[in-house]
C-alpha cells in the first residue's frame, strides 16, 4: 500500500461521462430493469468489490476522491431549457455525492457534435492525483483503448486499476444496431477487470441487495398539470400543423425508447429524448400528451417537447372517448411502425 503502516485502501474513481451515460441509458430504456444507475449505489458496490479483491474489511475500503469527465454543449447551443435543466439536475446529483466535475465544450465537425480531448484530460488528472493522493486502487469506468497507457503508467506507481466494463448490444429506435464493449487491450491491462453486465444480471435474478441498490428506485407516479390550452371539441384527430404548432393527442404505439402520437396523415414519431418533462417509461399507449410539431433529420414531421397531460374535457364536462374506428378512418395512411 502507498501509505506506510496504513491499513486503509484508498480508492480514486474516474468516470468517462459519455461512456457512463450510455450505460445508464441502456438500463433505463433497453434493459428489463428500466431504471437508471444510482451513483451512490455504484460507489457502495465499488467499495465492496475493492475490499474483496484487496482482501480487506469493507470498512477499510474507502473512496477518497471521484471525478466525472464529459463533453457538454454551451448554454447558447443548448437553447432548449429542458436540456439545460437536466444538465443542472445531474450536476446537483454529482455535487451532492462529492463527485468532481470536469467539462469540455463539444465541438461541431462535419455537422456532428464531437467530444475531443476528454480521454487525455482524464488520463492526466488520474495520473497526477494518483501521485499526490497515493491511491491504492484507481477505479476506471471507461471502455476506450485510449486509456490503456494510463493503466500502464498507474502500474509504475504501484497503483492497481479496477476496470468496470459492460458488454451489450441492442437495436435503437432508428433500427440501427448498437454495441457497447470495452477494448480488449484495456481489459488485458487492468489489474481487476469487472464484467458488470454479468454481475448485474446475476444479482438482479437473485434480488441481491447490493445490486438492487445500484439502480435508482422507481418513483411514485408523477402527476401532470392539465394543458393550459383550451381544447376544441374534435370530430377526430386533426392533421399536424406547421412546425412549432402545439398539439394534443393520444399515444398510438410505444416501443423501447420511442413511440408514435396519433396525428394524421402520418402518426408523429418521438423518442425519449423528446420528452419535455416526466418519465418516458411512465407513458402508456392511449395516454394523452401535449407536444410541439417539429422536423427530424429526414425532414419529416415529428413530435417534440412531449409531456403527458390529463384527457381534455368536452364543453359539457365529459371526457373524450377513444374511438378506434374513427381514428383509422381519419388517419388516411397506415402507421409507420
Amino acid at each position: 500500500m502507498n501509505q506506510i503502516n496504513s491499513p486503509l485502501v484508498r480508492i480514486g474513481v474516474f468516470y468517462d461521462g459519455n461512456y457512463f451515460l450510455k450505460i445508464s441509458d441502456y438500463y433505463y430504456f433497453q434493459h428489463d430493469r428500466k431504471a437508471r444507475i444510482s451513483l451512490e449505489g455504484l460507489h457502495e458496490f465499488i467499495r465492496q468489490q475493492v475490499a474483496e479483491e484487496e482482501d480487506v474489511d469493507v470498512r477499510l475500503s474507502q473512496i477518497i476522491d471521484s471525478h466525472f469527465f464529459r463533453g457538454r454543449l454551451s448554454a447558447t447551443e443548448a437553447r432548449d431549457k429542458d436540456r439545460l435543466f437536466h444538465d443542472r439536475l445531474f450536476d446537483d446529483i454529482l455535487m451532492n455525492l462529492g463527485i468532481n466535475t470536469h467539462y469540455m465544450p463539444l465541438k461541431t465537425r462535419d455537422g456532428r457534435l464531437q467530444e475531443k480531448g476528454i480521454d487525455v484530460w482524464l488520463s492526466l488528472e488520474a495520473y497526477e492525483l494518483a501521485m499526490y493522493k497515493s491511491f491504492d486502487v484507481v477505479v476506471l469506468i471507461a471502455g476506450d483503448s485510449d486509456y490503456a497507457p494510463l493503466i500502464k503508467k498507474l502500474n509504475t506507481l504501484g497503483t492497481r486499476v479496477m476496470l468496470l466494463n459492460w458488454d451489450f448490444k441492442y437495436t435503437d429506435y432508428k433500427g440501427e444496431n448498437r454495441v457497447t464493449r470495452a477494448s480488449q487491450q484495456l481489459l488485458s491491462s487492468a489489474t481487476y477487470p469487472v464484467d458488470m453486465h454479468d454481475i448485474i444480471d446475476q444479482g438482479l435474478s437473485t434480488n441481491e441487495e447490493l445490486i438492487e441498490n445500484m439502480f435508482v428506485a422507481q418513483s411514485e407516479p408523477t402527476t401532470y398539470p392539465t394543458s393550459t390550452l383550451k381544447p376544441v371539441r374534435p370530430t377526430g384527430p386533426t392533421a399536424a400543423g406547421p412546425v412549432g404548432t402545439v398539439g394534443i393527442s393520444t399515444i398510438k404505439n410505444l416501443k423501447n425508447g420511442f413511440g408514435f402520437v396519433v396525428m394524421p396523415p402520418n402518426n408523429l414519431f418521438f423518442s425519449y429524448a423528446d420528452m419535455a418533462e416526466g418519465d418516458f417509461n411512465d407513458l402508456n399507449e392511449g395516454d394523452w400528451v401535449e407536444f410541439t410539431v417539429g422536423r427530424n433529420h429526414r425532414d419529416e414531421d415529428c413530435a417534440r417537447n412531449v409531456r403527458k397531460v390529463q384527457p381534455p374535457q368536452m364543453e359539457d364536462g365529459d371526457e373524450y372517448e377513444d374511438d378506434e374506428e374513427q381514428e383509422h378512418e381519419s388517419a388516411g395512411s397506415p402507421d409507420r411502425l
